[in-house]
C-alpha cells in the first residue's frame, strides 16, 4: 500500500535569507521525490509548500537543519490539501 500524500506550508525564521537556503530546500526536495515550491519573504522569512510522504518531507527538513550556514530559529507548519498535478519543487521570484 503506497504511503498518504500531504502537503506542508511551512514558513522558516531566523538565519534563512542570503546563505543558500532556497537551493539547499530545492536540491533536497528533489533528492527525496518531494515537490512544491519555496520563496523569500518581505521581513527575512522564507515561505515553502512541501508535498510528499511524510517520509520525504522529514528528509528535506533535515537535510535543512544540516545547511552549512542556514539556522533555523523557528518554524511554524500546518497542513493543506495536497495538489494532485504537481510535479516538481521550484524556486518562486523573491516577492519584494
Amino acid at each position: 500500500m503506497a504511503e498518504k500524500l500531504v502537503r506542508r506550508h511551512l514558513i522558516f525564521e531566523g538565519l534563512v535569507q542570503g546563505v543558500g537556503f532556497r537551493w539547499r530546500a530545492r536540491q533536497a526536495a528533489r533528492a527525496a521525490g518531494a515537490t512544491g515550491w519555496v520563496r523569500n519573504d518581505w521581513g527575512g522569512t522564507v515561505s515553502m509548500e512541501l508535498q510528499g510522504t511524510e517520509a520525504q518531507i522529514d528528509r528535506v527538513l533535515q537535510a535543512l537543519e544540516r545547511g552549512r550556514y542556514i539556522r533555523i530559529e523557528n518554524c511554524s507548519v500546518r497542513s493543506i490539501p495536497p495538489e494532485e498535478d504537481e510535479r516538481d519543487f521550484v524556486t518562486l521570484d523573491d516577492r519584494w
